[in-house]
């Protein structure tokens, strides 16, 4: 003990210094790591800046949250796959520019949504599309029953519902979250979509515009033709130099300007597959549990605890329409109490255990009264009080009472006061209600009527007595009740390690991009090009979502080899090389490019003197010396582009209108997209005038004009927009 006092008297105030350094470098370090927002100056967290305007990293992830939600609800696709997530996070990046821009806009100009448009957006008739065709789990929620059509009515009786009794309606709060995406997205838009409307709303098109197009529908030409191919004259005669491909490009920048800086790559890829052993350890480990799966009463925690799909349990009866499986009509065949499997599906081995069958409507639809004895911690009245409250209610029914009336005044279900009581239930929909309510609902018939307790205490929910009629059923067939264990059909670790070993290996000995492509050879990988890489993007040809190539990408040098290898979505190891760098503006001239530009270049001069060398001669001596035939066409319009027997031509079809080409005369060479057109004209007709008709046509010619550029209009009017922005990524926040 003395020794230690001796120690602690020597050393304790320089250790309480090195403490007291220590926390001050702890505080210092997580500050700028923004633990304590701007104090110490912390690092950004914006993702981009757009004209000065900061995105920050949370605000960003909150968008492609609700963009998810918004694809799942109205694409009807399934599950989001990785690559479908990488979709959506880069149109996110350019939705947030857009709406960022044209919020200024708006701004300036003084577009803004009121209050009352707010409520029309979201309770009127007409109502935003995305709300009237709001649906949750597949069904329409805003639809009356009756009429299947939206009413707005039922908007606002879900909201208060959902408010008064969250566990009944909403147990897991899903509901509620895509609802206020839905809420939050149109509401947002909403100025954005006034912008848009009004750019698209200002589309004219002129009387003289569409008097002019209606003379060129009138005019028609025959003409006789030689087309001389490019490939009349070998590749190899001609001779491209890099400044003629530098001149050629800026020559028709248009077409090779790029607006954002680009990376090009190379990549092998090593997918991460199971092995035969892998399969025979999950059919396997199915097999051993059957005899258990048979026995157990307890279907839903059997199924929780053993199966890899934690979605997979479901009381709900289905027929042969909703079930989910291709091997419905075999599982649906087996007698109850038995186990069908293993079997493959969806990437997975299964077991399913036939837990019940019954005859079944596939919907049904009742209207009912509500009288609560409790909701949640909230006492209504004593459970006599609540069955006297509501055998009196039934009485006055009987004796007359309006079914409606007595929904009105004395129903405790504020949801379905809109309705009258009124709903439709799918069998999918069962287990989500009461199942007191749901068992006569579904198993009782139409027109009968009863009163039952409905107890959901256990879930947080209410207890109540409710007075059901059923008023119909439909789509009456066979269904069953299913218990599915999935096991999923993955490599085990010894298969992903020998698999990343192969691609470890690979990166190993492409130590450079020679190494590399020397490796590919030996090795019999397939090399896979990956072009247009842009500093916001976030998926790579032929393998999705792969986000961390595209930072390795923008922070390495051509030639660069990744040193390890890359795992991607857990479902392959990816080695990759930088292959080109392309800044913003007029594009580099690389290995990848360069077959594409030289052979433009190419036909730029196999055209220069295909034209030269048949200066003047006549379509005979052309067709002679080329040994292509003479053609005729017919039916050469101005109004259009397209020649019969040629296709979409639309220099040719300039060209026989034009006031210089006289009759039988062999006009100058042509350039097309294949070859060199020389054409010599026969007649040129034009079709006598119909007043009427041609009052018509204008008519129609104007609406199509102004259609086509609306639509144009909407089409290019955010890339425009974010063209003319400043926009700056911060790639290391994404």
């Amino acid at each position: 003990m003395a020794v230690i006092q001796q120690i602690r008297n020597k050393y304790g105030k320089i250790a309480g210094a090195v403490i007291a350094i220590s926390l001050v470098s702890f505080i210092i370090s997580d500050a700028r790591n923004g633990s304590f927002g701007g104090i110490f100056g912390g690092h950004d967290t914006h993702v981009m800046t757009v004209d000065g305007t900061k995105i920050e990293s949370k605000e960003y992830e909150l968008r492609v949250k609700e963009y998810e939600i918004l694809t799942s609800i109205y694409s009807n696709r399934g599950p989001i796959t990785d690559e479908a997530r990488a979709q959506i996070r880069e149109q996110v990046l350019q939705s947030v520019a857009y709406e960022t821009v044209v919020s200024k806009m708006c701004d300036k100009l003084g577009i803004e949504t009121s209050e009352q448009e707010k409520k029309d957006l979201l309770y009127s008739p007409n109502a935003h599309q995305l709300v009237r065709n709001f649906s949750f789990e597949g069904q329409p929620v805003f639809n009356s029953p009756e009429t299947k059509q939206f009413d707005p009515a039922r908007v606002k009786g879900f909201e208060e519902e959902l408010v008064k009794n969250p566990q009944r309606l909403d147990p897991y709060g899903k509901f509620a979250e895509q609802w206020n995406a839905v809420k939050s997205y149109v509401l947002r838009m909403s100025r954005i979509d006034k912008f848009n409307a009004m750019m698209a709303s200002s589309v004219y098109s002129p009387a003289y515009e569409a008097k002019r197009a209606a003379a060129d529908q009138n005019l028609m030409a025959s003409i006789r033709y030689v087309k001389v191919p490019y490939t009349s004259i070998p590749d190899n005669d001609i001779k491209v130099t890099d400044d003629e491909i530098k001149a050629y490009m800026q020559k028709h920048k248009g077409f090779y300007e790029t607006e954002q800086a680009s990376r090009n790559l190379d990549y092998v890829s090593f997918e991460i597959l199971p092995a035969a052993g892998d399969s025979g350890r999950a059919k396997g480990a199915l097999e051993e549990m059957k005899e258990e799966f048979l026995k157990t009463k307890d279907n839903k925690t059997f199924v929780g605890n053993k199966s890899d799909d934690i979605n997979v349990y479901s009381e709900a009866y289905v027929s042969k329409k909703t079930f989910a499986s291709m091997m419905a009509d075999t599982i649906m065949a087996q007698p109850v109490g038995t186990i069908y499997g293993p079997y493959v599906e969806a990437g997975s081995f299964r077991i399913t255990k036939i837990v019940d069958k019954k005859v079944l409507p596939d919907s049904t639809k009742v209207r009912h009264i509500l009288v609560k004895v409790k909701d949640g911690g909230k006492e209504y009245l004593t459970d006599s009080a609540a069955k006297k409250k509501i055998d009196s209610i039934v009485t006055a029914i009987h004796g007359g009472a309006k079914f409606d009336s007595m929904v009105a005044k004395f129903s405790d279900d504020d949801g379905s006061k809109a309705t009258n009581g009124e709903y439709w239930f799918n069998l999918q929909q069962r287990p989500q209600i009461s199942k007191e309510f749901g068992d006569f609902a579904f198993e009782g018939k139409a027109g009968e009527k009863k009163t039952i307790k409905a107890d959901n205490s256990k879930n947080n929910g209410y207890v109540g007595y409710h007075y059901i009629e059923i008023m119909e059923q439909k789509g009456e067939g066979p269904t069953v009740q299913v218990a599915t264990i999935t096991k999923n059909l993955l490599p085990s670790d010894s298969t992903v390690n020998a698999i990343f070993g192969k691609a470890n290996d690979f990166a190993a000995k492409s130590t450079n991009a020679a190494a590399f492509d020397a490796n590919v050879k030996t090795s019999g990988t397939d090399k896979r090009i990956a072009e247009n890489v842009r500093e916001n993007s976030f998926s790579l040809q032929g393998i999705g979502n792969a986000r961390e190539i595209v930072k390795w990408a923008y922070t390495h040098n051509v030639g660069d080899v990744s040193a390890q290898p890359f795992r991607i979505n857990d479902q392959r190891y990816v080695v990759a090389k930088l292959t080109a760098i392309d800044p913003k503006g007029l594009m580099a001239i690389n290995a990848s490019n360069r077959p594409m530009l030289e052979q433009k270049l190419k036909e730029e001069k196999k055209a220069e003197i295909i034209i030269n060398k048949y200066k003047g001669a006549s379509l005979e001596s052309i067709s002679q010396g080329t040994a292509q035939t003479i053609s005729q066409s017919d039916s050469v319009t101005l109004g259009g582009g397209f020649i019969p027997g040629i296709g979409y031509e639309p220099k040719v079809c300039g060209f026989a209108f034009s006031p210089s080409l006289q009759p039988n005369v062999v006009s100058a060479g042509i350039k097309s997209q294949s070859g060199v057109f020389f054409i010599s004209l026969n007649n040129k007709t034009t079709k006598p005038a119909d007043p009427m008709a041609e009052q018509m046509a204008l008519m129609q010619i104007r609406r199509s004009q102004e259609s086509q550029v609306r639509n144009y209009v909407g089409q290019a009017l955010q890339q425009t927009i974010s063209k003319k922005a400043e926009i700056k990524y911060n790639i290391s926040n994404f």
